[in-house]
Protein backbone atom coordinates (compact mmCIF):
# COMPACT_ATOMS: atom_id res chain seq x y z
CA UNK A 1 0.00 0.00 0.00
CA UNK A 2 1.62 3.63 -0.95
CA UNK A 3 1.30 6.62 1.10
CA UNK A 4 -0.36 9.41 0.39
CA UNK A 5 0.88 12.41 0.70
CA UNK A 6 -0.33 16.20 -0.07
CA UNK A 7 0.27 17.93 -3.78
CA UNK A 8 1.03 20.90 -5.31
CA UNK A 9 3.38 23.29 -4.47
CA UNK A 10 3.86 26.79 -2.99
CA UNK A 11 2.42 28.37 -6.32
CA UNK A 12 0.11 25.95 -7.36
CA UNK A 13 -2.58 26.76 -10.04
CA UNK A 14 -5.06 27.56 -7.72
CA UNK A 15 -3.40 29.72 -4.90
CA UNK A 16 -4.84 32.81 -6.10
CA UNK A 17 -7.86 34.68 -6.52
CA UNK A 18 -7.54 34.04 -10.70
CA UNK A 19 -7.83 30.62 -11.38
CA UNK A 20 -7.60 29.33 -15.07
CA UNK A 21 -6.96 26.14 -15.95
CA UNK A 22 -6.05 24.18 -19.35
CA UNK A 23 -8.17 21.15 -19.84
CA UNK A 24 -5.27 20.20 -22.56
CA UNK A 25 -2.84 20.06 -20.04
CA UNK A 26 -4.39 17.25 -17.63
CA UNK A 27 -3.18 16.18 -14.93
CA UNK A 28 -3.32 19.12 -12.84
CA UNK A 29 -3.09 19.46 -9.03
CA UNK A 30 -4.09 22.79 -7.68
CA UNK A 31 -5.36 23.97 -4.26
CA UNK A 32 -8.65 25.55 -3.86
CA UNK A 33 -11.19 26.98 -0.70
CA UNK A 34 -13.04 24.11 1.36
CA UNK A 35 -14.82 25.73 4.46
CA UNK A 36 -15.23 22.31 5.97
CA UNK A 37 -11.15 21.35 5.70
CA UNK A 38 -8.41 22.24 8.51
CA UNK A 39 -6.67 25.21 7.24
CA UNK A 40 -9.63 25.91 4.38
CA UNK A 41 -7.76 24.50 1.81
CA UNK A 42 -7.95 21.08 0.05
CA UNK A 43 -6.17 19.61 -2.99
CA UNK A 44 -7.33 18.56 -6.23
CA UNK A 45 -5.99 16.10 -8.69
CA UNK A 46 -7.69 16.37 -12.21
CA UNK A 47 -7.22 13.79 -14.59
CA UNK A 48 -9.56 13.14 -17.93
CA UNK A 49 -11.38 9.78 -16.43
CA UNK A 50 -11.14 11.16 -12.57
CA UNK A 51 -11.30 13.03 -9.97
CA UNK A 52 -8.75 13.11 -6.11
CA UNK A 53 -9.81 15.32 -3.70
CA UNK A 54 -7.11 15.58 -0.71
CA UNK A 55 -8.00 17.23 2.58
CA UNK A 56 -8.25 17.18 6.21
CA UNK A 57 -11.19 17.39 8.71
CA UNK A 58 -10.42 17.47 11.98
CA UNK A 59 -6.72 16.38 12.05
CA UNK A 60 -8.24 12.99 10.18
CA UNK A 61 -6.55 13.22 6.55
CA UNK A 62 -8.70 11.81 3.38
CA UNK A 63 -8.48 11.76 -0.05
CA UNK A 64 -11.72 11.32 -2.14
CA UNK A 65 -11.40 9.69 -5.75
CA UNK A 66 -14.71 10.53 -7.89
CA UNK A 67 -15.19 9.36 -11.42
CA UNK A 68 -15.72 11.91 -13.90
CA UNK A 69 -19.22 10.10 -15.32
CA UNK A 70 -20.38 11.09 -11.54
CA UNK A 71 -20.52 14.27 -12.19
CA UNK A 72 -23.89 16.53 -13.22
CA UNK A 73 -21.99 18.62 -15.67
CA UNK A 74 -19.77 22.01 -15.55
CA UNK A 75 -21.73 24.87 -14.80
CA UNK A 76 -21.05 28.97 -15.01
CA UNK A 77 -21.85 30.64 -11.62
CA UNK A 78 -21.73 34.27 -10.85
CA UNK A 79 -19.09 35.32 -7.80
CA UNK A 80 -19.59 38.88 -7.73
CA UNK A 81 -20.56 41.43 -10.22
CA UNK A 82 -17.95 41.09 -12.40
CA UNK A 83 -16.40 37.39 -11.67
CA UNK A 84 -17.83 34.30 -13.56
CA UNK A 85 -16.52 30.87 -12.13
CA UNK A 86 -16.42 27.78 -14.22
CA UNK A 87 -17.17 24.63 -11.78
CA UNK A 88 -17.07 21.04 -11.96
CA UNK A 89 -21.10 20.37 -10.63
CA UNK A 90 -21.76 16.84 -7.92
CA UNK A 91 -24.59 16.15 -6.68
CA UNK A 92 -22.78 16.67 -3.29
CA UNK A 93 -22.17 20.70 -3.40
CA UNK A 94 -19.10 19.30 -1.19
CA UNK A 95 -17.82 17.28 -3.89
CA UNK A 96 -18.28 20.40 -6.53
CA UNK A 97 -14.45 21.56 -8.04
CA UNK A 98 -13.80 24.89 -9.07
CA UNK A 99 -12.20 25.25 -12.74
CA UNK A 100 -11.94 28.60 -13.58
CA UNK A 101 -12.44 32.32 -12.59
CA UNK A 102 -12.49 35.16 -14.58
CA UNK A 103 -14.37 38.73 -15.54
CA UNK A 104 -13.57 38.01 -19.69
CA UNK A 105 -16.84 36.93 -20.45
CA UNK A 106 -15.80 35.24 -23.98
CA UNK A 107 -12.89 33.27 -22.15
CA UNK A 108 -15.24 32.06 -19.71
CA UNK A 109 -18.05 30.69 -22.60
CA UNK A 110 -14.73 29.74 -24.47
CA UNK A 111 -13.58 27.24 -20.98
CA UNK A 112 -16.71 26.21 -20.76
CA UNK A 113 -17.04 24.67 -24.18
CA UNK A 114 -13.48 23.04 -23.72
CA UNK A 115 -14.25 21.70 -20.33
CA UNK A 116 -17.39 20.09 -21.28
CA UNK A 117 -15.82 18.47 -24.32
CA UNK A 118 -13.03 17.42 -22.45
CA UNK A 119 -14.49 15.70 -19.95
CA UNK A 120 -18.04 14.80 -22.24
CA UNK A 121 -20.28 16.16 -19.56
CA UNK A 122 -22.81 18.69 -20.58
CA UNK A 123 -22.89 22.57 -20.16
CA UNK A 124 -25.09 23.80 -17.15
CA UNK A 125 -26.70 27.09 -16.15
CA UNK A 126 -26.23 27.55 -12.16
CA UNK A 127 -27.49 24.46 -10.10
CA UNK A 128 -27.55 26.34 -7.30
CA UNK A 129 -30.69 26.64 -5.26
CA UNK A 130 -32.21 26.52 -1.99
CA UNK A 131 -33.06 23.27 0.16
CA UNK A 132 -36.80 22.14 -1.19
CA UNK A 133 -39.27 21.78 1.09
CA UNK A 134 -39.70 18.41 2.66
CA UNK A 135 -42.25 16.70 1.17
CA UNK A 136 -45.39 15.48 3.11
CA UNK A 137 -45.83 11.76 3.25
CA UNK A 138 -49.31 10.60 2.85
CA UNK A 139 -50.12 8.12 5.67
CA UNK A 140 -49.26 5.21 3.93
CA UNK A 141 -49.00 3.18 6.66
CA UNK A 142 -52.15 3.61 8.43
CA UNK A 143 -54.40 2.01 6.15
CA UNK A 144 -52.11 -1.51 6.70
CA UNK A 145 -53.05 -3.52 9.29
CA UNK A 146 -51.20 -2.92 12.90
CA UNK A 147 -47.75 -5.78 13.07
CA UNK A 148 -48.88 -7.31 16.30
CA UNK A 149 -51.54 -8.54 14.05
CA UNK A 150 -49.90 -9.27 11.12
CA UNK A 151 -47.56 -12.20 12.85
CA UNK A 152 -51.27 -13.23 14.50
CA UNK A 153 -52.88 -16.35 12.94
CA UNK A 154 -56.44 -15.69 12.77
CA UNK A 155 -58.92 -17.76 14.65
CA UNK A 156 -61.31 -20.54 13.20
CA UNK A 157 -64.89 -19.81 12.98
CA UNK A 158 -67.53 -22.55 12.97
Amino acid sequence: MRRQTATGGSNSAGSGRVLRLDPLSLPVSYSAHDTRADGGIRQIELHRERVVLRRAVSGMRMAVNVRVSDFLGIALREVDDTQVMLVLVHHDPSLTIPLCVSDDQDEIVAAWAMWSETFALPQLQDTRREAAPRRRRRNAIRARRPKFLVRRKAGHYL
